[in-house]
């Protein structure tokens, strides 16, 4: 499971963090995950709970958004959110597309004290 890998990243981004910032405690933290990502949000969010034990983490809430694919026709120049992922353009069925969101995973907001 590569979630347990993500899971390590991201508390040494969120220490990294708290450090600069001259923070000594995690209260929340904010990711975004796209739907083709490939990370499962469950198992995530589990690897979190155990890993986050003894850190400056340790009592932080963890929500996790989900983001849908958002893509750009070449075509049509369409902007869409697509509801399922679906590899054509909803407006003119192109299959000429450009993802513009929902490949990644993000830290998005991170609350210290």
């Amino acid at each position: 499971m590569h979630e347990y890998s993500i899971v390590q990243s991201l508390l040494d981004s969120c220490e990294e963090n708290a450090v600069k910032n001259s923070a000594t405690k995690v209260t929340k933290v904010v990711i975004k995950i796209g739907v083709m990502s490939g990370v499962e949000p469950e198992l995530l969010k589990t690897a979190f709970d155990v890993f986050k034990e003894k850190t400056i983490c340790e009592d932080a809430e963890f929500i996790i958004n989900i983001q849908n694919v958002v893509i750009r026709c070449n075509k049509c120049l369409n902007e869409e959110v697509l509801d399922s992922i679906e590899y054509y353009c909803p407006k003119c069925k192109s299959t000429d597309l450009n993802i513009l969101d929902g490949e990644d995973m993000y830290l998005m907001q991170l609350e210290l004290e």
